[in-house]
């Protein structure tokens, strides 16, 4: 008896689901890597609040994924999840922005190590939530695609 799995959606858009969500894990551990190369322990305020940005952007990443079982069905959810991860991404722009502003008046002409590797950094948790962008536009681009 032959049997097959027919997928609530195109095997395409699956691997391309899974594919942005494992760039969001790889960067996540590279920032992991960075903050263990530079030897840092303690954080700026804001390098704090988007750390609670990743976090949110993934706690919403990870409410959608069961929903796309059944994809018409949860519509409206869906879409709601990917508009407020966009909104967290832009968040996390503003907090970026700020954070390097913040670092160079405070090291910029005393210690330029220090404004580097805070920038770099900064850099780094701001990338985490730009791929948090791509899996909640893969997720939109689903839904699209299949209402």
């Amino acid at each position: 008896m032959r049997r097959s799995f027919i997928t609530p959606f195109d095997r395409g858009d699956i691997k391309d689901l899974i594919q942005s969500m494992d760039d969001a894990i790889d960067m996540m551990h590279k920032t992991v890597k960075t903050v263990k190369l530079f030897e840092r322990n303690e954080f700026d305020p804001l390098m704090q609040e988007m750390g609670g940005v990743i976090v949110a952007a993934a706690k919403l990443v990870a409410e959608a994924i069961p929903l796309l079982s059944k994809v018409g069905a949860h519509t409206v959810r869906l879409n709601a999840i990917a508009e407020e991860v966009m909104r967290v991404e832009s968040r996390a722009d503003d907090l970026h922005e700020q954070g390097l502003k913040d670092l160079f008046r405070k090291h910029g002409r005393s210690d330029p190590m220090a404004y580097i590797i805070g920038s770099e950094i900064y850099g780094q948790l701001e990338k985490v939530v730009d791929r948090f962008e791509d899996v909640a536009n893969e997720i939109s681009g689903i839904v699209i695609e299949n209402v």
